[in-house]
């Protein structure tokens, strides 16, 4: 969203705090703090294990929208964003957070909801009823108009309406269109909205990590996709040599659908190692999809898509004995934190550090743990094990809206800071509290972080370090 305020210095009070934090993030990944390249299938366990990734640019066809609050009025500019496809392909997108800023260029990744703030919000699906029973789903805009009593809509009209209907949903903003017409749109769309669910994602593979040993088929690696069929590449890593994919029966796999179980053949003499698995296709992305971007950009939600490259990966770790761990994880802003799940296909128990806390994974065994964070808290470590295993987990836990955040500040909530530094490595193999045991980790919320900011008195912001008419459902 790009905004034009009706009032000097109203944002300093909304979001001076993520604005501030969008800036150091940015340097941070610019400077290889955040992103830079990590060693050899040093995983970063949080990112989706699949879909598009794609480059934001500006708002593409818009309108004008008039925010009103108790503290006056503020004009914004609301309608569609154009993404680019890694790969090729074009996305439209709307944007969820209405109080956020939308960083140009800025990365994003598909996503599910609940690694947003979609995830706790319970007209999610009206958000998505509204994305495919309008504009530019429904581009015969006489039709929409007609059903809208909105006399005539322009393409700016239908879009600034549309925009507007979605930051009802997803901001609970009390916002309207300044157009008579875009307004008209906006209040048809937000009374006829009903729930549906949430899309699938447009190519993922689960799980994101298996292990296993030598002379053993690692798996299986299930493919999910809406794509007619999709490439198999063959595994990579300096130590995948004589590593295949394979189905159940042991047949090589160069291509997949939907469905498709996919095995790593791992020969019987390789040494301890890894491999990534990894598959693409050419597919149009579900209507409704999130994308966020671990830059602090706004979050989006998918409107429209050509043909776009998708892409998912998997990794593989085997060894004859010992410890044999794998490790993925995923943001779940339900729990305001991170689930780590570790699954140890070796003969000996698995046990890593984590902020403070020792988790053991008995052999042949998996389990999940939840690590709290903070709102808006950047993260940065890593896990190793036996035989030069490593998983590193990054990102910025990005749930709530601006609003809501500021809504929790206002009813006095506080933020603990930390400043402890992130520890670089984590792991080991000692002796430690077994996760059947503690459940989901009882750290405290005290993380080793590299982000979070904070708005003080007088709107001074500390910052610590923080990171055609297609056919439609329920019409």
């Amino acid at each position: 969203m790009f905004s034009v305020f009706s009032r000097a210095g109203r944002r300093g009070r909304r979001s001076a705090a993520r604005l501030a934090a969008a800036a150091l993030v940015s340097a941070l990944a610019a400077t290889g703090v955040i992103s830079g390249t990590g060693p050899a299938f040093a995983s970063d366990g949080t990112k989706e294990p699949g879909g598009a990734s794609a480059t934001i640019g500006g708002l593409e066809t818009y309108g004008a929208a008039v925010i009103h609050d108790g503290e006056g009025d503020e004009r914004v500019s609301a309608g569609l964003f154009r993404m680019t496809v890694d790969g090729g392909g074009m996305l439209q997108t709307y944007c969820i957070d209405i109080h956020n800023p939308t960083q140009t260029d800025a990365k994003y990744q598909e996503t599910s909801w609940s690694g947003t703030s979609l995830g706790g919000n319970a007209d999610a699906g009206r958000i998505r009823w509204i994305l495919q029973n309008s504009y530019p789903q429904v581009n015969d805009l006489a039709a929409l108009a007609r059903k809208a009593g909105a006399g005539s809509l322009t393409e700016q009209d239908a879009a600034a309406g549309t925009q507007v209907a979605i930051w009802r949903y997803s901001d609970k903003a009390d916002v309207e269109a300044v157009s008579p017409a875009a307004e008209k749109l906006a209040d048809y769309l937000q009374k006829s909205a009903r729930a549906l669910g949430e899309p699938e994602a447009s190519l993922s593979l689960s799980p994101a990590a298996v292990s296993g040993r030598p002379g053993e088929r690692l798996g299986p690696v299930t493919v999910h996709t809406n794509a007619d069929a999709v490439s198999v590449a063959p595994p990579a890593g300096a130590t995948a040599a004589g590593v295949r994919v394979v189905d159940k029966d042991g047949k090589p796999v160069i291509s997949a659908a939907d469905g498709s179980r996919l095995f790593l053949d791992v020969p019987e003499s390789a040494d301890a190692g890894s491999a990534e698995l990894t598959v693409q296709a050419s597919t149009t992305v579900p209507v409704g999809r999130a994308f966020a971007s671990e830059t602090r950009s706004q979050t989006q939600i998918l409107a429209g898509s050509s043909e776009s490259t998708v892409a998912a990966t998997a990794t593989a770790n085997w060894a004859e004995s010992g410890a044999v761990p794998a490790l993925s994880a995923r943001k779940n802003c339900a729990k305001s934190g991170v689930d780590i799940t570790a699954v140890n296909k070796g003969d000996e128990p698995f046990t890593f550090a984590l902020m403070g806390e020792r988790y053991t994974i008995p052999a042949e065994a998996s389990r999940t743990v939840t690590i709290p964070l903070q709102e808006d808290q950047a993260y940065d470590f890593t896990i190793t094990g036996p035989h030069g295993f490593e998983t590193r987990l990054r990102g910025v836990l990005d749930c709530r809206t601006v609003a809501e955040a500021m809504t929790s500040a206002d009813q006095g909530l506080t933020t603990q800071t930390t400043t402890q530094p992130s520890p670089a490595s984590v792991g080991g193999t000692g002796a430690g509290t077994d996760l059947a045991e503690t459940g989901s980790s009882n750290a405290t919320p005290v993380i080793a972080g590299i982000a979070i900011g904070l708005v003080v008195l007088g709107g001074v912001a500390l910052v610590l370090v923080r990171k055609k008419k297609a056919p439609t459902e329920g019409e």
